[in-house]
């Protein structure tokens, strides 16, 4: 580092959210030197948890979804160009347009991207859309305006089920494909799972469990498509919502760990080098970040959600223009909301990081509840369904490490008194495992080959 922490020049690469608060929170704490932020969108920052709700229902117009900014950042905005590589020794950004960006400190808040159709030719197909951008949710709304006969959702996530509740709510015909055995099971596991499915065919959805999409069809335009179990439907839209892909393919070549799951850093977000070395002047926070937690025995955590990508941004940011003991840790705990099908589902801690999980308020009966997750007896998560004015006591749980499930007097009206199994995805899976595995050294040539993670 050059000079003062709070001189020098500071590059962020992504300006969406996590890079607008990084921006903000160095003006902020007294940043004084030059900043640079690069985008390859060509917007200012927007929001984009509208663009699945408000937007799809034709009450809030893409356009319409500005971030609005917490102060005047002072900074020179490259937007509509895409970070291509990092020279880490020569310390510049490349960019798309041959341009090279100097630094003295780096913030990679480059998020995610839809993951695609793996078919190209299906993908181009007019009718066929993924939702990421301001763009593709104008794209969409104009089509769902136009009143398909059906539209089909692929992949029953939280985007996918919001996409099929704003279609439901504009009255359209909706079918789900979702290779799991419920919507949601991924992220909330089995209990909740099977709520969401149950409330998704009360509104009307034609929901199809347990079946993965084999091919989208048409001659130019979409006619329909066909399933893994052989039946077929006929559609006019479809919309891919099979979860995200990081942005790091940039980084490839530039010795920082990074890869499909994410760049790797420490709590303080000072991202790791491809020898797990801490870097002191390159940081990451928001989607793209891969960080241990000590709440969830410091798993390596990848979380696409907006207040993470805020609160990680921010201590990113402090960190980047303090030194030692000054630095602080990230340890926001987890937190995400979505609402769908008439359900308004608040979430703290990491449902997935759990074993068991138990109804501690409320009742699945009256879609009126608080689950309370455990991992090895202890509270790890706990999701309101239509119920949040307690989770703020079930994050003090989480914070605390207290035992589960939740002592009694935690819970106004306990429906499942016992624990079950929270079906979600077993714990070593969510961490991903390393995103760099060595597999060999190279003494002579002081080299390690990295074998990308599959």
């Amino acid at each position: 580092m050059h000079g003062e922490p709070r001189d020098g020049r500071i590059v962020i690469v992504g300006a969406s959210l996590a890079g607008l608060r990084a921006a903000e929170t160095l003006r902020e704490e007294g940043f004084a030197g030059t900043l640079t932020l690069i985008g390859e969108e060509p917007h200012t920052p927007y929001d984009r948890p509208p663009l699945s709700k408000q937007v799809l229902l034709g009450t809030v117009s893409a356009d319409k979804t500005g971030l609005p900014q917490r102060r005047e950042v002072d900074a020179e905005w490259k937007l509509g160009v895409r970070a291509t590589g990092l020279d880490p020794v020569g310390k510049q950004v490349l960019l798309a347009d041959g341009e090279k960006v100097p630094f003295d400190r780096l913030l990679i808040a480059t998020g995610t991207r839809a993951r695609p159709w793996p078919n190209p030719a299906e993908a181009a197909l007019d009718g066929v859309f993924t939702l990421r951008t301001i763009e593709d949710a104008g794209r969409l709304a104009e089509r769902l305006d136009a009143g398909p006969r059906r539209v089909l959702v692929v992949g029953a996530g939280f985007t996918g089920s919001e996409i099929a509740s704003a279609c439901r709510e504009r009255g359209l015909e909706v079918t789900v494909a979702e290779r799991g055995p419920a919507p949601l099971v991924g992220a909330l596991g089995g209990t909740l799972g099977a709520l969401a499915a149950k409330l998704q065919r009360a509104h009307g959805v034609d929901l199809r469990c347990g079946v993965t999409v084999t091919a989208l069809e048409g001659n130019g335009r979409l006619t329909g498509a066909r399933f893994s179990d052989g039946t077929g439907i006929d559609a006019d839209v479809a919309v891919v919502a099979l979860g995200a892909v990081r942005n790091t393919e940039w980084l490839a070549e530039s010795g920082i760990a990074a890869g499909p799951r994410g760049v790797t850093c420490d709590a303080g977000c000072r991202a790791f080098d491809m020898y797990g070395i801490v870097t002191d002047d390159v940081f990451a926070a928001g989607d793209v970040a891969r960080f241990p937690h000590p709440l969830f025995e410091y798993q390596l955590l990848s979380l696409e959600h907006w207040g993470n990508a805020v609160a990680q941004a921010e201590v990113a940011a402090h960190n980047m223009i303090h030194a030692g003991p000054r630095r602080r840790p990230h340890l926001t705990v987890p937190a995400f909301w979505s609402s769908q099908f008439g359900l308004n589902i608040k979430s703290v801690g990491v449902p997935t990081f759990s074993d068991q999980v138990v109804i501690a308020q409320g009742s699945l009966k009256d879609a009126r509840l608080v689950a309370v997750y455990g991992y090895r007896g202890r509270v790890t998560a706990a999701v309101s369904v239509n119920q949040a004015k307690s989770l703020e006591y079930y994050q003090r749980l989480i914070e605390t490490a207290a035992p589960f499930p939740p002592a009694p007097g935690a819970a106004d009206r306990i429906e499942s008194p016992e624990p079950v199994p929270s079906d979600v995805p077993d714990p070593k899976v969510l961490s991903h495992g390393p995103t760099v595995a060595l597999t060999g050294h190279l003494p002579d040539r002081r080299l390690t080959l990295v074998q990308p993670a599959r």
